[in-house]
């Protein structure tokens, strides 16, 4: 059986950056092979997945149901984005109108990826999350208003959930007034979630489960969008490219240093092991085996998309050494595995 024992919190970290920047690199390689089109149709489709699942329960969670619905979701992408360590700020002025803002740099559009995504893309995003939010709490009369968006050159994605004095039609939910601006963000006077309910652990994995959700939402919609076969070819030659990337960025966040076939083993077994993948290692007749019992990141195993997702560990054993065999095995009942042959 897997060692149920928790990892390091580094361990979580680091799953959550490769899987942060994996959904970064689907969207850039989206815009470089599909267009501004589709992937802004996939990054509206993304957006109103997540939303359809998490923000109902999230505001239950965070104890948010009682406020004001301008407020309630301005506090919600706040303490939310917050605890998956997304930059944010939160400025309310009234029970009608409440500030978000998203200062540079932009979690999703991270690092020099900001300059290949469009205003296009970003607009999708909100009108899949923020345009939808009056809708869920049952109030037509709640809209978004962006007065700012960084992929536009401004210093940070903001704007206002405003509670007007009518009902909103569908395509009013998102407003834009570029003349407006956010007020100064005063830290001390924003919300927190309690220290005492997130020690640092549960914030290491929350911060794991917030990548990984994005992932696999993405992996849900492209199949959506896409036959399995064009997904699957989008995904893993995008999954390649960010282990060779990361890789060395994620095995020095867990401290590994062994340049050894068992010093690759190591960083396989800690990654699955803190994906919560039911890991076992073992040897068979000199192989070194990594054993998982279930594939955590997909609510049902999908054999392609695992197949694809194996590109992460394809990209990062080649930087670790091109020359060391690495085998990626799907049986046929819940067990795959990894196998490193002496």
């Amino acid at each position: 059986m897997a060692d149920d024992s928790s990892p390091p919190i580094f361990d979580y970290r680091a799953v959550a950056e490769l899987h942060h920047r994996m959904t970064t690199g689907l969207i850039l390689s989206l815009m470089t092979r599909k267009g501004e089109e589709v992937t802004a149709d996939v990054v509206y489709r993304l957006f109103r997945r997540q939303h359809s699942e998490t923000f109902l329960p999230g505001l239950e969670k965070l104890g948010l149901t009682s406020l004001p619905d301008a407020v309630a979701s301005a506090q919600y992408h706040y303490l939310s984005n917050a605890i998956g360590t997304v930059k944010v700020e939160y400025m309310p002025e009234s029970d009608r109108k409440a500030w978000v803002r998203y200062p540079p740099p932009r979690w999703i559009f991270d690092g020099t990826a900001i300059c290949g995504v469009t205003n296009a893309v970003t607009t999708a995003m909100m009108r899949g999350w923020h345009a939808h939010n009056g809708e869920a709490l049952g109030n037509p009369n709640l809209g978004f208003v962006c007065t700012g968006m960084t992929t536009d050159g401004d210093p940070g994605l903001e704007g206002y959930f405003y509670d007007y004095d009518a009902p909103l039609a569908p395509e009013d939910r998102l407003r834009f007034a570029p003349d407006e601006e956010a007020p100064v963000f005063d830290a001390d006077a924003a919300p927190t979630v309690d220290a005492t309910d997130w020690p640092a652990l549960r914030l290491a994995k929350a911060e794991r489960n917030y990548a990984l959700y994005y992932v696999r939402s993405m992996f849900g919609v492209l199949l959506d969008i896409f036959d399995a076969t064009e997904a699957a070819a989008l995904i893993h030659l995008t999954a390649r490219l960010i282990g060779m990337q990361f890789y060395d960025a994620t095995r020095d966040m867990l401290g590994l240093t062994d340049p050894s076939r068992e010093g690759f083993a190591d960083y396989l077994e800690r990654m699955s092991r803190a994906m919560g993948n039911g890991t076992v290692r073992k040897n068979e007749g000199g192989a070194i085996v990594i054993a998982n019992e279930n594939w955590r990141l997909m609510e049902s195993r999908q054999p392609e998309l695992l197949r694809a997702w194996n590109g992460i560990w394809e990209g990062a054993c080649a930087v670790h050494d091109r020359s060391l065999a690495f085998e990626f095995e799907d049986g046929s009942g819940s067990e795959w595995c990894w196998r490193l042959p002496d």
